[in-house]
């Protein structure tokens, strides 16, 4: 498994303090990624380590995991290292280690890994297909199909929607379109537009003037409440 980076963060990704692996390669390429670096699925940076050798440093933490922590998965793209993935959260299952996945949501592979997830987070950049192409450079109907899937099974799911002024800041596109879901089982939350991964990027970084202010969260926020959405601020 190719690993970037790892090291522990508290309730940002997933609840409580948490082990977070940050897998090298992603097949989208979102134009304001913070993780650039985590793009390529090559990287001298990153290293490779065997399934075992990162299940053996998941147990060896677990005096860790407090406030019902764990261990969480994120990108780069989780699902590019599918078959190894499933492999290992099926080792943390059967050894009771509370688990997470944070996703761009773009591969079928998930809903045989979400089997395996405790909590599972999925990032939902663009409603509008084509605007989705333009920014990320893929389709996102097959994040639809997981998204829509998971909704009508009724499992956990929190989705994350990064707002950018410029690309995909207008709140009432993302509250039709979840609105005709039941949504009971699943939370919101929207992150608002930073450039702290800009140093990361070696071409042209094309986002101009993509900060959000207070107030356009707060109309994300109160569109959602109107239609009966949970929302959350991790």
């Amino acid at each position: 498994m190719k690993i970037l980076q790892k090291g522990f963060n508290y309730s940002q990704d997933g609840p409580g303090n948490r082990l977070v692996y940050h897998f090298q390669g992603c097949n989208f390429a979102c134009k304001w990624c913070s993780n650039a670096d985590s793009i390529p699925l090559e990287n001298i940076n990153s290293k490779e380590y065997s399934v075992d050798d990162i299940f053996d440093e998941i147990m060896r933490s677990r005096m860790m995991f407090f406030d019902g922590g764990g261990v969480t998965f994120t990108g780069g793209e989780v699902c590019v290292q599918s078959a190894e993935l499933i492999v290992l959260l099926k080792l943390l299952k059967a050894n009771g280690i509370h688990t997470a996945v944070e996703t761009n949501g773009s591969i079928l592979a998930l809903r045989d890994i979400a089997e395996y997830v405790d909590y599972l987070i999925v990032d939902f950049k663009h409603h509008d297909d084509e605007q989705h192409k333009k920014w990320v450079g893929s389709s996102n109907k097959i994040v639809r199909k997981n998204i829509e899937y998971f909704l009508n099974t009724g499992r956990q799911i929190h989705i994350r929607i990064p707002v950018i002024h410029g690309v995909n800041d207008e709140p009432q596109g993302f509250a039709d379109y979840f609105k005709e879901f039941d949504t009971s089982n699943a939370v919101f939350e929207f992150l608002a537009y930073h450039e702290y991964g800009k140093d990361k990027w070696n071409g042209k970084y094309e986002i101009e003037n993509g900060f959000v202010s207070a107030e356009t969260i707060k109309d994300f926020t109160e569109f959602f409440n109107e239609y009966g959405m949970k929302t959350v601020v991790t």
